[in-house]
């Protein structure tokens, strides 16, 4: 598995000297906002890790490679590229093979950040059970890998495009350990507030890395999800948004979007309908997001030593 595995020259000298490390996923520079924000977007979210005592590692698969670390012109092509390939769970062992461009989306991100000896990994929103799913049994593998790959996921929590409710069942049946940071309630990316709870609230990194360190060391394989809201002076008014995303679901059922399609055309739909700003509260939690998954890095970094 090591031999898929390429890092980059900072993550490398990183891992070398015992430096703690965030894993990113590439999936919000290719298909969760638009060129060329995307790629200054994830320029800024690896300053505030470096800024804050860690090292980022944006995943990607290219040339045949799991890259771990990506270089400004690698950045740039995937920002930029419109033949990356959204890789999850079951496509890895395809772009690999066919040395294809590809994206990794959470599930994936995590089973590559694991391959790494990642313990962190910083997103914008997980994926989760989507609304219907009842009758098309569209739920995201992001859930079934939390349940599974032993990676903390820092999130904005789940779109509220997706059932909310039925994806915290979900993870509580899986014993998904889903953590809030600054307030009880779970986040619905664009809103603080979701209308349900997490399990537990733990505001510092160090209760956070404790949590977490002493879950892994009972054997209890499987991820954390680290809660974390979008900063108030962000956060869009949920009735705005509750409207616009009832919105863009109706036109996706009208345009028979389907499959790995519909989130990416719910959130070009959404930028649109909110005149770019629900973009900016997408960068402004991803940002912050990126804070607490560093600072959450060194505290599991120190709790290893």
């Amino acid at each position: 598995m090591q031999s898929f595995l390429l890092f980059s020259p900072e993550v490398a000298a990183a891992r070398a000297a015992g430096k703690p490390v965030v894993a990113l996923e590439s999936t919000i520079i290719s298909h969760g906002m638009p060129y060329p924000q995307n790629v200054q977007t994830a320029r800024e979210v690896e300053q505030v890790i470096r800024d804050a005592g860690a090292v980022p590692a944006t995943i990607a698969i290219i040339d045949g490679k799991i890259c771990v670390g990506l270089s400004e012109e690698q950045l740039e092509t995937l920002g930029s590229s419109p033949d990356a390939l959204k890789v999850s769970r079951r496509d890895l062992p395809f772009v690999l093979a066919q040395r294809r461009l590809g994206a990794t989306t959470v599930a994936a991100t995590m089973i590559c950040a694991q391959l790494a000896g990642i313990e962190v990994f910083v997103t914008g929103g997980i994926g989760g059970v989507h609304r219907g799913a009842e009758t098309s049994f569209d739920i995201s593998a992001d859930l079934q890998e939390l349940a599974q790959t032993s990676v903390a996921v820092v999130c904005a929590g789940v779109k509220s495009i997706l059932d909310i409710g039925l994806t915290l069942e979900y993870l509580e049946t899986h014993g998904v350990p889903v953590i809030s940071v600054g307030q009880p309630g779970f986040p619905a990316f664009f809103t603080r507030e979701s209308g349900f709870k997490a399990d537990f609230q733990l505001d510092e990194p160090e209760a956070q890395a404790a949590f977490i360190r002493t879950k892994w060391q009972l054997g209890l394989a499987g991820g954390v999800v680290v809660s974390n809201p979008v900063p108030a002076q962000f956060a869009m008014e949920p009735g705005e948004i509750d409207g616009i995303i009832a919105q863009a679901l109706a036109e996706a059922e009208q345009q028979n979007v389907t499959g790995k399609s519909v989130t990416p055309f719910l959130l070009a739909r959404i930028k649109e309908l909110t005149g770019g700003r629900s973009l900016a509260t997408n960068i402004a939690l991803v940002k912050h997001n990126a804070l607490v998954g560093a600072r959450l890095a060194v505290a599991l970094n120190h709790k290893a030593a």
